[in-house]
Formats: C-alpha cells, sequence, structure tokens
C-alpha cells in the first residue's frame, strides 16, 4: 500500500481537537482535571490547535501509579490535555492503519476485543491439535523508539505528523529497565536505544498494534499456520503437526530479535490443545472452555462475561446458592 501524505490540515482541524476532547473526556468528566478543562474547552482547543499548527506543542509530566489486577503493573497517566492530543493524532492515524492491521489482532480494535478473541481461539482449539503459545516478556517496557518510528514512516509520509507522533514517542517517561542484547549489538547498544511506551496512553495502545503488525504479516504469509490469534503480545499458532510448530518457534524467535524483543521462555511453548491453554483469562479446551477466578467486582458484570463461556450450571448453582436483595424489593 503507498505511503499516505497530506494528514496535518485534517490533523489540526477544528473538527478534529473538537471531536479527540470529547471522546478523551468519554466517561471522565467528574475527574478534577478533565472537568476544569471542559469549562473552557474551547479556549483550550484553540490554544492546542495554535500550538500544534506551529509544532510548539510539548508534552507535560506524566503521573504514576500502580495497579494490582489482574497482575501488578504501573500505569503512567499523562494530563488530560495530553491525552486530547493523543487522540488528536490517532484519529487521523487509526484510518490509515486499520486496513494493514491484520484481522487476527484483537486488542483495543473496533468490534474486536476479548470475546472475539476467545471465541476465535476456541474454534481453532476445535480444529487443530497442537498450538505454539508464546508471550512477549514486558512488552510495553522493551518496544524500541526507532523501529517504531521507521515502521510509522512506512505508511505515513507527512511530516508534521511524524514530527508529533515521534514528540510523543520521545515524551514517554522512563518505563521500567530492561536489558536485552540481540545479534549484532555491542556492549552499549541497550543503553543507546530509547525504548518503553507509558501503559495508560490511548497511542500505546495503537502503537502497540501498529509494532507488532509487520510479524503478524510474517505469521501468515511466511509461516501460513492452521490459525493463528494475537492480544496484544500473548499469540497462538495452530497446526495440525508438532514439527510445524517447533520450526515455527525458531522462525518466531528470529523475528523477535529483529524487532529486540524476548519471548517469555515459561510461557512459549507447544501444548496440545485437548490439555487445555489459558487465553485471556480462561482456559480453553476443544469441547468447552472455562473462566479462572471470580474476582469481578460486581455480580452483573461477572455473570455478563461469564456467561461467553460454557458456565451455565455453575452460574445457576452460585446464584441458587445465595439470596440477593435488590433495593426496593423485599
Amino acid at each position: 500500500m503507498k505511503r499516505v501524505g497530506g494528514l496535518w490540515p485534517g490533523l489540526v482541524s477544528w473538527e478534529n481537537i473538537a471531536s479527540a476532547i470529547h471522546r478523551a473526556a468519554a466517561g471522565k468528566k467528574s475527574r478534577p482535571d478533565v472537568a476544569e478543562f471542559l469549562l473552557a474547552w474551547e479556549l483550550h482547543a484553540i490554544e492546542l490547535q495554535r500550538q500544534l499548527a506551529a509544532e510548539t506543542y510539548t508534552p507535560g509530566t506524566y503521573r504514576t501509579f500502580l495497579v494490582r489486577e489482574p497482575k501488578p503493573r504501573m500505569i503512567s497517566a499523562a494530563p488530560f490535555r495530553d491525552r486530547v492530543v493523543h487522540h488528536i493524532l490517532t484519529q487521523v492515524l487509526e484510518p490509515i492503519f486499520e486496513p494493514r492491521f491484520a484481522a487476527q489482532s484483537y486488542a483495543c480494535r473496533t468490534e474486536l476485543g476479548t470475546h472475539r478473541a476467545l471465541r476465535a481461539a476456541s474454534a481453532a482449539c476445535r480444529r487443530f491439535p497442537y498450538v505454539l503459545q508464546c508471550d512477549i516478556r514486558k512488552y510495553f517496557h522493551s518496544i524500541d523508539h526507532e523501529i517504531l518510528k521507521v515502521q510509522l514512516a512506512h505508511a505515513v509520509k507527512c511530516q508534521p505528523t511524524l514530527r508529533l507522533a515521534a514528540k510523543i514517542i520521545d515524551g514517554s517517561n522512563p518505563q521500567e529497565s530492561v536489558t536485552a542484547y540481540f545479534p549484532g549489538d555491542t556492549l552499549f547498544t541497550p543503553c543507546e536505544r530509547p525504548r518503553g511506551l507509558p501503559l495508560g496512553n490511548q497511542t500505546s495502545q495503537f502503537f502497540s498494534n501498529l509494532y507488532l503488525n509487520q510479524f503478524d504479516q510474517f505469521v501468515l504469509r511466511d509461516l501460513r499456520p492452521g490459525a493463528y490469534c494475537r492480544y496484544v503480545d500473548d499469540f497462538l499458532i495452530f497446526h495440525d503437526s508438532k514439527d510445524f510448530l517447533r520450526d515455527a518457534r525458531q522462525q518466531v524467535q528470529a523475528q523477535m530479535d529483529r524487532l529486540r524483543l524476548v519471548l517469555h521462555e515459561g510461557k512459549s511453548r507447544i501444548y496440545r490443545t485437548q490439555d487445555g491453554i489459558t487465553f485471556l483469562g480462561w482456559r480453553l479446551f476443544p469441547d468447552h472452555r472455562l473462566e479462572l477466578g471470580r474476582s469481578c467486582a460486581r455480580i452483573a458484570s461477572w455473570n455478563a462475561h461469564a456467561a461467553h463461556g460454557d458456565t451455565w450450571r455453575l452460574r445457576e448453582q452460585l446464584f441458587a446458592a445465595h439470596a440477593f436483595k435488590v433495593r426496593g424489593h423485599s
């Protein structure tokens, strides 16, 4: 596909900026920083438009905090003004890259998501006896800035847009240190190559899909597996042959080296699908799937999520064993 130019007028347009403000504020209007911004959003939009058009916009300082569910992770929260700029950029880039992304990449994409990924993986479990499951170690912390910028430039030739994307990438706050060496590295290479994107940015979600898109294309075009499914840094390659998957594992490793990523050794193995595989919080088998653990904050949300698996009897027993009072009723 050809590189796309002429994006800048649309990016700095009033319509794009106003839309980005309202998208960034969706579901967060009660937060003090968001509410304060929205009180005078037109003035903020005018100032952002001026700074972007003059290319004088500078990202602010991140606030970091720890979340412990589903596992401990450090989240970086950009100021709301910067979150608006993230939407301003991705609203222009997503229509360019969506047709280039593989249909088998399910994370953070419209009409895809976890349940579609689970259905695809479950269907593949029924069709194929073996799966190579891989997990990338500290994926967001490991994304190489220079490789990411090159990938953007392969599809986009609008230089002001690329400079804004680079400003956001380079403005990432320091992430967890990940030291790894790859073919051709010197002793100092890991220190010389900036890497890592903050968990929590809307741009980071988009960039994480872009970064592995060339890998997705390699799997589908060159490996040609029976089935393939990726959700962020967790991916499944299905086939009838265990030997095929052993060879695929070596080729996957070579591709990871090119992207300066490291597979998690303990989570990158070949399994028999009849023994079950763990994916997105579920245990998948050829004829059923089971949710792992029940820690949802609300009974209703857990019930809706659990309904996607073979949990009808489990849910019936749980609700029969407990009496729930609905407010206003005896």
